[in-house]
């Protein structure tokens, strides 16, 4: 049969049951690719599709990689501003660092980092924990740019943001940025 020849299903020897010959349905033929109910697929259509899918799971996984690997990490601010206590809902600062956490009611990650943080405050001399709710001060998560609960910051003696955690956090690099910040407080 030539290619461009109109057939009605079921004159070109195939008979399937419930197939096209029994719902009537045209086929053309094209060549290598067969149009059925207006349809048309190609070799080079299903081999783009497999190439857009394939690009699409590539940048969806390494956008995955690039953001898990960004949570928990501890990021320097360089800020001068001093936080006022009052604004957090506290009187006071720690009298060598505090920890700053901002949750909110549906946060499932925020229990775990609040006990870490409580147990590093805890455990060090001078080190206060504040756990903040964001559910009903959406003021505040604009004013410190949140993003994603938790997040953590350090705030030095004096009120002045020195460090952000992104999500959850280790103990271990808490303390690095506590170690960090007490032996820059000695040299100044």
């Amino acid at each position: 049969m030539e290619a461009g020849a109109r057939v009605r299903s079921g004159e070109d020897g195939c008979r399937e049951p419930g197939g096209a010959a029994d719902r009537g349905v045209t086929r053309r033929l094209i060549g290598p690719v067969t149009a059925v109910a207006g349809l048309a697929l190609s070799v080079v259509d299903v081999t783009f599709a497999l190439l857009a899918v394939g690009l699409l799971v590539v940048v969806t996984t390494a956008a995955g990689l690039v953001l898990r690997a960004r949570q928990g990490r501890a990021r320097s601010v360089d800020s001068t501003e001093v936080v006022d206590p009052d604004l957090l809902g506290t009187a006071r600062w720690g009298a060598e660092a505090t920890l700053v956490q901002f949750s909110t009611q549906m946060c499932s990650r925020c229990p775990a980092v609040r006990r870490v943080l409580s147990e590093v405050a805890g455990s060090r001399d001078g080190v206060h924990h504040l756990d903040v709710d964001l559910t009903h001060r959406p003021d505040l998560a604009q004013h410190f740019r949140v993003l994603q609960t938790p997040t953590t910051l350090v705030l030095d003696r004096r009120g002045v943001i020195r460090t952000r955690f992104g999500g959850t956090l280790e103990r271990a690099a808490v303390e690095r940025e506590l170690d960090t910040l007490q032996k820059e407080d000695t040299r100044a």
